[in-house]
């Protein structure tokens, strides 16, 4: 029970209680507050790491573009695979494996 008077005595200054409530408010309710703070910055973090994902797939693109401009014979491989295209003597037959 002396340790209760003791705290209630800090209880009674105006100056303890605006801080506790401004850093109530701080953390807790205002718009700007610590924990969206925290949350924005974990969402900082995945987004940088999904930039460089996205930048390392862009470097493969661009080199797998640089080599099949520079090869004629893969360019038309690729074309025939991905774009179906087919020369006007050839017929073409797509098989779609069921699931």
């Amino acid at each position: 029970m002396e340790r209760f008077k003791k705290y209630l005595k800090y209880t009674k200054n105006f100056y303890v209680m605006f801080t506790l409530g401004f850093l109530v408010w701080m953390i807790f309710i205002d718009s700007s507050n610590v924990i969206s703070h925290i949350e924005l910055r974990s969402k900082l973090g995945d987004l940088e790491e999904e930039k460089e994902y996205y930048l390392e797939k862009k470097k493969k693109i661009e080199q797998d573009r640089q080599e099949l401009m520079s090869n004629y014979e893969l360019l038309e491989k690729f074309a025939r695979e991905r774009y179906l295209m087919k020369k006007e003597t050839e017929d073409l037959y797509v098989i779609i494996p069921e699931d």
